[in-house]
């Protein structure tokens, strides 16, 4: 079975989500089945990397920092933007202590997710991480708020 899907529940929701946006139909669910059962088959391509949840309990009260923060940026950009406000937009170089790609890719839709941040590069020679900043005038040390508040408690998490 592993062989035929190896991703079976990628490929389920794949699935779900096929019929979910387009009409139930004996057509579309063939149709369907093929696109989750071909994506499935490149994922076992490419061979992620397994993580473990070591602190598993520590991830709902990260997800909620997490939401507050996005809705707090989201307040703070409008408000930038409706007043006109003077910023100070710029770009900060984080060195980061996370070697984990899926602690890393989730660090970066963290930070896409995030209104006035944007995620622009990864070194992993050097481990460093540039992010751009809407404002850099709200938090004088970018790299130590963003270390404490989210790379250490994925490190703690992820272990």
């Amino acid at each position: 079975m592993t062989k035929l899907i190896p991703h079976p529940l990628l490929s389920l929701t794949l699935l779900l989500v096929w019929l979910l946006l387009t009409r139930f139909s004996l057509g579309q669910l063939v149709l369907g089945s093929a696109v989750a059962l071909v994506a499935g088959g490149a994922m076992s391509t490419l061979e992620p990397e397994k993580t473990r949840l070591r602190r598993p309990l520590l991830l709902p009260g990260y997800a909620l920092r997490i939401l507050r923060d996005v809705l707090v940026s989201n307040y703070d950009v409008a408000r930038l933007i409706v007043t006109n406000a003077p910023r100070r937009p710029g770009f900060v170089e984080v060195p980061l202590e996370l070697q984990d790609r899926n602690a890393l890719a989730l660090l970066a839709i963290i930070f896409t997710a995030m209104p006035g941040t944007a995620w622009i590069e990864y070194d992993r020679a050097r481990s460093v991480l540039t992010l751009h900043a809407f404002d850099l005038d709200g938090q004088q040390d970018w790299p130590g708020f963003i270390k404490q508040r989210y790379e250490k408690p994925l490190l703690e998490i992820l272990g």
